[in-house]
Order: C-alpha cells, then structure tokens, then sequence
C-alpha cells in the first residue's frame, strides 16, 4: 500500500484526534501534548502503517496509546471490562443541540474512562463498532454494549441536571 502524504493526513485528521484526546482528558494543553506526540509518533511509523484499517483509527490507536502512557506517568488511569449491552440511537440526536452537547462533555469527564473513551471514539471519532472493537482487541458486541452503558449513564446524569 502507497501511505498517505503526512501533510494531508495531519491537517484532515488533526482536530478529529485533538477532540477525541481532549474528551478523554478535558484539559486544552494536555490534548494538544497529546495530540501534537501522537502525530509525530505517527509520522515516524507512516512507513509501516500497512492499511489494515482506516488511518484515522490507526491514529486514534496511537492517540489512545500516548495518551495512556501520560495517564500512567500521572498513575491515575484505571481502564476495567465491562460485560455487555446493545445500542440505541435517539440519543445521539442531542449532541447537535449545544446545551446538550457541553452537558454532554462536561458529564464525559466525571464518567469511568473506558465509558469516555468508546463513547468518544464512536460519537465524536465516529467510528464504527467494528473499529472500535480493533482497538479495543474485544468483540464488536463488547463495543456495543461499552457504548450503550455510556450512553445510558450519560443521559441518566442528564436526567438529574436537569431536574435540578
């Protein structure tokens, strides 16, 4: 496989990996840290990206990698399975409302990370379940039902905003 010009892979896919970093981690110069190492990882291994998937989950990967890293520097990441679930989609219809959608991030950042993450590589990264479980090295099930649960503790600590 021809790899991608890295100058068009960047500026397509560089606010894409800064969103979904800066979901996970909600802080402006952490994502741009992690964004800015993920890229330049990413540029080092473009010779070995082999086209397995769609770069912008090959990305995502080293995102989420780099990002860990940082968090286990910090010694405060913890990432438990989860059993699972399947999807609805009503919900995602909030996210194009703005009151909902900053409910929405504000909320990402009190729930576990694994929640945050498949939530965020599937609504703002807009992957499909079957990448998602690639990264995840679980079943596109696992992806499911992980996004449903996410969804459903979302819209339950919307629920109680909102009756507040």
């Amino acid at each position: 496989m021809t790899n991608p010009d890295f100058s068009d892979v960047y500026e397509k896919y560089f606010k894409q990996v800064y969103a979904y970093i800066y979901t996970l981690c909600g802080n402006k110069n952490i994502a741009e840290e992690i964004t800015q190492e993920t890229f330049f990882k990413a540029l080092q291994k473009i010779d070995g990206f082999r086209g397995d998937c769609k770069i912008s989950v090959w990305l995502c990967q080293i995102a989420k990698n780099t990002y860990i890293t940082h968090q286990k520097k910090k010694k405060s990441l913890s990432i438990n399975d989860v059993p699972e679930i399947p999807d609805n989609s009503n919900f995602l219809n909030d996210l194009e409302k703005n009151d909902s959608a900053f409910m929405i991030h504000k909320i990402l950042r009190e729930i576990d990370e694994l929640y945050k993450e498949v939530f965020t590589l599937r609504v703002f990264g807009e992957l499909s379940f079957e990448y998602i479980s690639k990264l995840f090295n679980k079943s596109e099930s696992w992806a499911r039902v992980t996004f449903f649960r996410a969804k459903k503790k979302i819209q339950e600590r919307m629920e109680e905003q909102s009756n507040e």
